[in-house]
């Protein structure tokens, strides 16, 4: 495992690799090897190449800065040091029917948001389908690719920097929040704090086959999800758009917009964007 680097331009070390293994790496748990870098391109990359290489399920993979983050749609996304909490995560649900794999980005998001409500006291919201969120303002991102039967999970959380630092427009941070101590060992709690919620979410519907309603995913996803009850904009491939009202989120991830012409369920991969 790496240790951590610290960050003297931020002043904000993560919890060591040694630090989260004892907290996080248990008998029987999700999570089996967690290892910390002070910089890389891409953590879903290396993941990626490492689930190719047959890397087992439960590697976390941390970075203190990445230079060539992607996001949704070929999106590029740069973190400088001590701005970002930026990971990934390798998952082999195998024994998933592939209909039911697309809720994993929305179970991240779920993660995601009740860590950053519990640990931090900022009210996180979900943009269907992977985006959290403050105040319709972009906190976080999640990015879900797959290399056979692996799954990786990257997720970006702003921790710090002013409105014209931060990699997209209309994005917000942590500190922007105002949340209590956004850097330093209150990154490495949030981080543990994810990793936690990921595993409990994870094992749960894993444990139902993916049944996302019986697990009780369903049920807190809408909870959360703050593009529900509004008036949206769907754009599709081809130029297409679908306009109505948000309705739900249904057993299969899929947003159920209520248009003039009835209601049209759409799907994460056939979205290009939510207005």
């Amino acid at each position: 495992m790496a240790g951590v680097a610290s960050n003297g331009a931020a002043g904000r070390p993560l919890l060591s690799a040694r630090e989260l293994h004892e907290t996080l790496v248990t008998p029987g748990g999700l999570w089996q090897d967690v290892r910390v870098v002070a910089e890389t391109g891409s953590t879903n990359s290396d993941l990626l190449a490492e689930a190719r290489s047959g890397l087992a399920e439960g590697a976390v993979l941390v970075a203190e800065a990445q230079t060539a983050g992607r996001g949704r749609m070929g999106r590029h996304w740069v973190s400088a040091p001590g701005s970002a909490l930026t990971f990934s995560v390798l998952l082999r649900p195998a024994a998933i029917p592939p209909a039911s794999r697309g809720w994993i980005p929305l179970l991240a998001g779920v993660a995601v948001s009740r860590a950053v409500r519990a640990e931090t006291g900022v009210t996180a919201r979900l943009k269907w389908p992977n985006d959290v969120q403050v105040n319709g303002a972009k906190l976080a991102g999640i990015l879900a690719e797959q290399a056979g039967d692996a799954i990786v999970v990257g997720i970006g959380i702003n921790l710090s920097g002013g409105r014209d630092e931060l990699p997209v427009v209309g994005a917000t941070s942590l500190a922007l929040e105002g949340a209590e101590g956004a850097a330093g060992a209150a990154a490495g709690r949030l981080l543990a704090g994810v990793l936690a919620e990921l595993e409990r979410w994870y094992l749960a519907w894993s444990g139902t086959l993916g049944d996302a309603i019986s697990c009780g995913l369903h049920q807190e996803y809408q909870r959360l999800c703050g593009t529900l009850g509004r008036q949206v904009r769907v754009s599709l491939p081809g130029g297409r758009t679908v306009d109505g009202l948000a309705d739900e989120v249904d057993g299969a991830g899929r947003l159920v917009v209520s248009s003039p012409s009835g209601p049209v369920p759409v799907s994460a991969g056939d979205v290009v964007h939510v207005r």
